[in-house]
């Protein structure tokens, strides 16, 4: 999936909205592939939520490696949490863009719900996305992919994170 890039919003929203779609239809392949090979994806924690990974624990702090790795578990029947998958929805709302602080990065601010339903319960994760995104040959990419939750903890949603936020 490539959404070209003119520089708008709506540029960035066909992206995320994309996104969202690859990770409820658990593609996770296709979506792995979305990332920057220098890219992370980040959870900080509900307590620390402008923590920094370098000096704070982080529910999830993935370069590629551990990221390719999470996706090959989440597809195994290894991953006990999520075999067979959980069923989620996503909303993305109230996206915001900004130039980066390089040439071709922008900075993308996002609200996000996400409802995981599984052994007929529903857990909800809200929050903010944080994502800085570099355009590479006319299209974006993830250099950085932070899903800041605003739940205080990570109850009731059993105490873990075991899907992609």
């Amino acid at each position: 999936m490539t959404v070209t890039v003119d520089g708008s919003r709506a540029s960035v929203e066909a992206f995320l909205y994309d996104e969202a779609d690859l990770l409820d239809g658990w593609r996770l392949e296709e979506w792995l592939a979305l990332f920057e090979p220098d890219g992370v994806y980040e959870v900080p924690p509900t307590d620390q939520r402008e923590g920094d990974p370098r000096d704070t624990l982080y529910l999830v702090a993935d370069d590629m490696v551990t990221l390719r790795a999470r996706v090959d578990r989440l597809q195994s029947k290894s991953a006990f949490a999520e075999s067979p998958p959980s069923r989620t929805r996503r909303l993305v709302s109230n996206v915001r863009v900004r130039p980066g602080a390089a040439p071709d990065t922008l900075e993308v601010d996002a609200n996000f719900a996400v409802y995981r339903m599984k052994h007929q319960a529903v857990d909800l994760y809200v929050g903010r996305y944080r994502h800085v995104l570099r355009v590479r040959d006319g299209a974006l990419r993830f250099a950085v992919r932070r899903a800041v939750l605003d739940l205080e903890s990570l109850r009731p949603a059993g105490g873990k994170v075991s899907i992609i936020l």
